[in-house]
């Protein structure tokens, strides 16, 4: 019962909803730049637990490992040209949203952005690929996403990598309950056999 967010200085809005949810953990990702300073101690709002987490980009991924091995600091990333080096670099928890790459399709498969070989360093780094509710939700052509996502869906499941769906919302109401995200998963699974 967990899911994963992306706060503007509305975490309390976040909390509240989550736990409106049902949702026993809440993973607030903010910025490198603004990490420390936004980073609080919520646990007087809910009966959540919130973990403080780093949204990492291509500029400051090699800053990023050095706080890793400090301490533990849940680090995710979204898919960009540089998958590979975060996955061979151990640079990251989790990678999301392969499937929003600007690439056209191929005749007889998808542009998903993930392939045989990021799965299998994926599987070895023990990395966590994720799936975005909200890139459903705010996209234009919901189609394409959703045959990208099955076809990532099938790609982990041959290669046995861990997968999570979360809502990686910005916006408190684009959060839905893990009933209904478990439920989505579900049926593209049942489509991708």
């Amino acid at each position: 019962m967990t899911d994963i967010v992306i706060p503007d200085n509305n975490e309390e809005e976040f909390i509240a909803i989550a736990s409106k949810l049902g949702y026993k953990t809440l993973y607030l990702l903010y910025n490198y730049e603004n990490y420390q300073s936004k980073k609080k101690n919520f646990a007087d709002i809910a009966n959540i637990k919130i973990v403080n987490g780093i949204l990492a980009d291509n500029k400051n991924l090699k800053k990023i490992k050095n706080k890793m091995e400090e301490g533990s600091v849940f680090v995710a990333a979204k898919s960009s040209d540089k998958d590979m080096e975060i996955m061979e670099g151990s640079l990251a928890n989790l990678i999301f949203s392969f499937e929003e790459n600007q690439r056209r399709d191929f005749m007889h498969q998808r542009a998903s952005g993930l392939n045989h070989i990021l799965c299998g360093l994926a599987r070895k780094n023990n990395i966590t690929l994720g799936f975005s509710f909200t890139s459903i939700l705010n996209a234009k052509n919901r189609h394409e996403i959703l045959g990208r996502m099955m076809q990532n869906l099938r790609m982990c499941k041959r290669f046995k990598v861990k997968t999570i769906i979360a809502s990686f919302a910005k916006n408190p109401y684009e959060m839905r309950s893990m009933h209904d995200l478990r439920s989505l998963f579900k049926v593209l699974e049942r489509h991708i056999r």
